[in-house]
């Protein structure tokens, strides 16, 4: 699988609540970009089609404290992969769910950091959304 170098780095801030305002301003930038408020990006791979990030926000909901922090921060890396990459992601189908394929990206912050980037495909609609982005082990 080849990695993607996003041009952002991760995040500095380590505060909780500091993140979280300053995602939740990214995201907004992007809502306000769309018409009717429906926030999505547009991907490379996926040949421009539209990648919905409002999925993002329950999936980490359900993440601990501190699970929440290492994938905030890197959430502009992450939408700056998905703009932009046209590497080849690994896909992954599951036996109990055939409805839903999961694409999974692997890329470099500017600071090094690897990490990667989950969008589900529903096969039946075509809707893609993005999951969550999470630093590499």
């Amino acid at each position: 699988m080849a990695i993607y170098k996003s041009k952002y780095s991760k995040i500095k801030a380590s505060s909780h609540s500091v993140l979280i305002k300053e995602t939740r301003k990214q995201y907004h930038t992007i809502q306000k970009k769309n018409p009717r408020r429906v926030p999505y990006v547009r991907s490379a791979y996926f040949t421009k089609d539209k990648i919905f990030v409002n999925l993002f926000w329950p999936h980490l909901q359900q993440k601990t404290s501190g699970d929440q922090v290492r994938r905030l921060q890197l959430y502009a890396c992450a939408i700056d992969l998905i703009r932009n990459s046209k590497n080849t992601p690994e896909t992954i189908f599951t036996h109990t769910d055939k409805e839903h394929a999961l694409h999974r990206f692997e890329g470099l912050s500017a600071d090094g950091a690897k990490f990667y980037v989950q969008i589900r495909e529903n096969k039946r609609t075509n809707r893609k959304d993005f999951m969550s982005c999470f630093p590499a082990k």
